[in-house]
């Protein structure tokens, strides 16, 4: 799952529509909509993100808190470390093999560095 496909399902289950009822109202598949929830399909389109706002009839913080949701939701993110010192590549693949081992709370604390690092710039 990710964050977007959290996102949507928890708007579709708050209107209490199945996923059959949005994909149709929002010109999709179910079957895509259903891979979209659960993180098998990449970032949306930004027509589809503008159509799903609509159908949700969010307001304009709260679409852009959907649309940063997506941008920060392709199931497959690739860090490119070409270039860079040899220990950036090391780490990179070594967070790769490890990642889905990780417990929550380390998570939070890779996050919460991240953060910071982020805040500082």
């Amino acid at each position: 799952m990710t964050p977007f496909g959290d996102a949507v399902r928890r708007l579709r289950e708050a209107k209490g529509v199945s996923q059959k009822e949005m994909a149709e109202a929002i010109g999709v598949s179910p079957a895509y909509l259903s891979a979209l929830e659960h993180g098998r399909r990449g970032k949306p389109s930004f027509n589809l993100l503008q159509r799903i706002a609509g159908y949700f009839n969010i307001i304009w913080d709260e679409a852009e808190e959907l649309f940063a949701e997506a941008d920060a939701s392709h199931p497959r993110a690739v860090l490119d470390t070409s270039g860079m010192p040899s220990a950036y590549t090391a780490f990179a693949n070594k967070l790769s093999r490890m990642i889905r081992t990780l417990p929550p709370d380390v998570l939070e604390e890779m996050e919460a560095v991240l953060n910071r690092v982020e805040k500082r710039k």
